[in-house]
């Protein structure tokens, strides 16, 4: 016969290690960074049960809805050796708008969803100020999100995120897939870096590499350690894809992410279509070939992981291409350059680098 043993205190959920007292105040001390991202349509006050978005306030007329989510992967192991929390947040809402501005439709708000064993309020705010800053550079508002205090999920200093980002479209301004075609020019826009894809194999070739996050990295780069350039927050294109839809002509757009430049592209295009990429017209960033010689990696299976410097495509059709082209660089992205073209497909790759010797050093 077994004997209940008596417990010697009245329990509180702080005994299994919840502190609801510190997520209250972490929500007084994140209610600022929220009211940052304010916009038409939107209000920002944290708390309730679901924000709420008001599309006609917004500006649109018949509008469709495009929703997208994500995370950032096992950059999120690199953040805590590195301690570079805030640029996590921004690269959180970068996957997500620039998946909705892939559609041809505009970031309008954004929840977040933030999990860990215990909660470090400092670094929490410092990951959901991120998150407003990259809510701002896409113009959509912080309108909720969930913080998750789970006790034996997670190891002591870790935590992990996921972004839920809404956008929307007129419907006659949507773009399609299989809507780019033959001759169509690939505008590139620059990435600042690896973004937020690969990083397993990024930290794996930081590992053989025997380099180290805080010091001078073994490349040419203005970043003051590695830990930095690697740490890179990911790009948001709201203000760059507004204008090239704006010009008009633009059949497709390529958000670069996982499957980098091989991988990606396809998605937009029909299969009798390739795209023709020109790897001469821009050497290969300095942090991709570093990642390439210390990683021993062939061209193809460096072009099937990372970006390699161009962190968003713009098909537009052939008459239009100079005048988006024109508009980007005297606008928001001075560095933005034709990176090829679209050709009909007659191989078996739906991708072809051209001019792939520039890319593989000496």
């Amino acid at each position: 016969m077994s004997i209940r043993q008596k417990q010697p205190k009245t329990l509180k959920y702080s005994d299994a290690g919840v502190d609801i007292d510190a997520g209250d105040a972490l929500i007084g001390d994140i209610a600022p960074h929220a009211k940052r991202t304010r916009r038409a349509g939107a209000e920002s006050d944290l708390g309730g049960f679901g924000g709420l978005f008001d599309l006609k306030a917004a500006g649109f007329t018949d509008p469709v809805l495009v929703a997208a989510t994500d995370g950032v992967g096992t950059k999120l192991e690199l953040a805590k050796q590195t301690g570079l929390h805030r640029g996590i947040g921004i690269d959180l809402v970068a996957m997500c708008a620039n998946d909705i501005l892939a559609q041809g439709a505009m970031p309008l708000f954004f929840l977040d969803y933030f999990a860990t064993g215990k909660l470090d309020r400092g670094m929490a705010t410092e990951v959901i100020a991120g998150i407003a800053d990259g809510c701002l550079l896409a113009d959509c508002a912080l309108i909720g999100g969930e913080t998750a205090e789970m006790p034996g999920m997670y190891p002591a200093g870790s935590y992990d995120l996921a972004g839920f980002c809404v956008g929307a479209a007129e419907r006659n301004s949507l773009l399609s897939p299989g809507q780019p075609k033959v001759e169509d020019v690939a505008i590139a826009l620059p990435s600042s870096g690896v973004h937020s894809n690969g990083y397993s194999l990024v930290r794996k070739i930081i590992e053989l590499s025997g380099a180290a996050l805080d010091t001078a990295p073994p490349f040419d780069s203005t970043d003051a350690t590695l830990g930095d350039a690697v740490m890179a927050p990911t790009r948001i294109y709201q203000k760059a894809t507004a204008i090239a839809l704006q010009i008009g002509g633009v059949n497709g757009i390529v958000h670069v992410t996982g499957g980098g430049l091989i991988e990606n592209p396809p998605r937009v295009y029909h299969g009798d279509v390739a795209l023709k990429i020109d790897c001469a017209a821009r050497p290969l960033p300095p942090i991709f070939a570093w990642l390439r010689d210390q990683g021993a990696m062939e061209l193809q299976e460096l072009a099937r992981t990372f970006n390699c410097g161009m962190g968003l495509l713009i098909f537009v059709d052939s008459g239009r291409s100079d005048a988006v082209l024109t508009a980007l660089q005297n606008g928001p992205e001075p560095d933005a350059w034709v990176a090829g073209k679209l050709i009909h497909r007659n191989a078996s790759s739906a991708v072809l680098l051209d001019h792939s010797d520039s890319w593989l050093g000496q």
